[in-house]
């Protein structure tokens, strides 16, 4: 006797398992002649111990959804529910939920400990727990030795994790983080993506960050929500929103992207480029005839000399060197444009690109991508 499979359980249907639950949240700004919609009907779930991550350009409505999830926009529709409680009316300091801006708001006079200490002092901690309290997040962000150095008389960095640890003090549920790396120098900015991760995953809390930067989503997130003029368009790991986007947007807006004509029929794809044809899952919706897809420049390899089966012909129109990788620009046949990222590597040979030269260009299987425009 054959026993049926039964399907997998969604770990976003049950409450147990969701940190925050928005649902179908709306946020309308009235102005002089007409009103602002910088929210959409959005709705989404957040998994408990999850770093989360909002994605979006700006005025995409991400830090809007931040600040309503924090308590200091009300929504205009819809409910907000954390851990299975509506606490879409409840004022900020009445929901087990911390911030931290772009800017630190740290006391510039007082100590790094005394920062730290202060909001558990809000809170009428008694003495022991909050020295208790005060040396573990010292701890937890390794500045015990600064503990009484004024914030004003440290680095950017340092200033940043002064604001982690006094957020994370009086252990809130949830962690809102509303652009806290963009002060940051590119090398300060990438260290302190590592040490975000780390302390969310020694903490538990689940993190919710708002970013433009792609980077830096797809290096901290667990999984991301991509916006766009108030909606949500695609929720995913980063692998999923990186190798897999829904439509044209998402996939435009993470990464490098290379989008080409096709045409689909039965499950494969022929570029009007030429070429193979490649086999290729479309999105639901997506109907056989004319199509856009999307190649990644690592997927495309170049190499001098007339194509031959198999190949797409091209012709080099410049060559980037950026170190670990060249990149080179290719025009195709019809006319449209090509952006092969190749590393520099013995195995490669990026370096011996001719700018004007013939060239071949080969796509990996399983490189192509259908997109919903």
């Amino acid at each position: 006797m054959q026993h049926q499979s039964q399907p997998m359980p969604d770990p976003d249907s049950d409450d147990t398992n969701v940190a925050v639950r928005v649902d179908r949240i709306s946020k309308i700004f009235q102005g002089n002649e007409d009103e602002v919609r910088a929210l959409d009907e959005v709705s989404v779930s957040i998994r408990r111990n999850e770093f989360f991550t909002l994605l979006g350009p700006s005025g995409c409505g991400k830090t809007t959804l931040l600040r309503v999830i924090a308590g200091f926009e009300p929504p205009t529709m819809g409910a907000l529910y954390l851990g299975g409680r509506d606490i879409s009316r409840l004022p900020p300091n009445q929901r087990p939920v911390n911030t931290v801006f772009q800017n630190y708001a740290l006391f510039p006079h007082m100590s790094v400990a005394n920062n730290i200490a202060f909001g558990l002092e809000m809170l009428g901690k008694s003495k022991g727990e909050i020295q208790t309290t005060v040396y573990d997040m010292l701890k937890l962000v390794q500045m015990e030795h600064l503990k009484a150095r004024r914030t004003s008389e440290i680095s950017g960095g340092q200033q940043q994790r002064v604001a982690l640890a006094r957020a994370l003090a009086p252990q809130p549920e949830v962690l809102l983080l509303d652009e806290p790396l963009s002060a940051l120098d590119l090398k300060l900015r990438r260290d302190m993506q590592i040490e975000l991760k780390r302390l969310q995953h020694e903490t538990g809390i689940t993190f919710i960050f708002v970013t433009h930067d792609q980077e830096e989503a797809l290096t901290m997130s667990d999984r991301i929500a991509v916006m766009s003029a108030g909606k949500i368009l695609q929720v995913g790991t980063p692998r999923e929103i990186y190798e897999r986007p829904a439509e044209r947007f998402v996939a435009n807006f993470i990464g490098e992207s290379n989008f080409l004509d096709a045409a689909l029929s039965g499950g494969a794809v022929r570029l009007k480029a030429g070429g193979p044809a490649f086999a290729a899952t479309p999105p639901k919706g997506v109907a056989d005839g004319e199509v856009s897809i999307l190649v990644r420049p690592e997927h495309g390899r170049v190499r001098m000399g007339a194509a031959t089966e198999g190949e797409l012909p091209a012709t080099i129109s410049n060559v980037v060197y950026s170190g670990e990788a060249t990149t080179v620009h290719l025009r195709l046949a019809t006319g449209e444009t090509f952006k092969a990222k190749m590393s520099n590597t013995p195995a490669e040979d990026g370096g011996s690109m001719v700018q004007g030269a013939e060239a071949a260009l080969s796509i990996a299987p399983g490189a192509v991508t259908v997109l919903k425009d």
